[in-house]
């Protein structure tokens, strides 16, 4: 092959259209989901606090949310390659804490409930590295950002356009 023969790289595949301005619609939904997210990420780590909804929009598919929390992950002085490792956590236990291990698992079985229940292995775990009102705080913040994933998927949100502290 030769450089004639190369052709301009291919256009990126065109941008799928919002569904519903849901906010828009609901603004009082939205200002409490706003008040409610607020209200549970205190106490946290702000960089666990990330990590949690980046692992819990990962198993959910919301591209809108992943876009978000990467970006605020990385604003929040949290590592490229620890965001990267989360979607095989298991396998890149070693990038992360015990607690963070911990936080990590929880969401996975708080945001999968396939079986219909979190497992005590599992809710031990978190005890164990979580003081109760922390504990509180983390699974109140596992439950927030599977919230916000059901608005994001369903209204099939735009990822891409988010700034990082853009909704604070």
């Amino acid at each position: 092959m030769t450089n004639t023969d190369i052709t301009a790289a291919e256009p990126y595949a065109a941008e799928v259209p919002v569904r519903l301005e849901w906010a828009r619609h609901a603004p009082e939904v939205y200002k409490a989901m706003v008040r409610l997210d607020s209200a549970a990420k205190k106490g946290l780590d702000p960089k666990l606090y990330e990590l949690v909804k980046i692992r819990a929009s990962q198993l959910n598919h919301c591209a809108f949310c992943l876009d978000m929390h990467t970006k605020d992950a990385l604003a929040a002085g949290e590592s490229v390659e620890r965001i990267v490792q989360l979607g095989a956590w298991e396998e890149s236990r070693h990038f992360y804490t015990e607690k963070e291990l911990a936080a990590i698992e929880l969401t996975e079985a708080v945001t999968v409930l396939t079986d219909g229940f979190v497992p005590d292995e599992v809710y031990e775990r978190a005890a164990k590295r979580f003081d109760e009102a922390e504990l509180s705080q983390l699974i109140a913040a596992i439950t927030v950002i599977n919230a916000w994933n059901r608005f994001g998927v369903t209204c099939r949100m735009t990822p891409g356009h988010y700034q990082p502290g853009q909704h604070r």
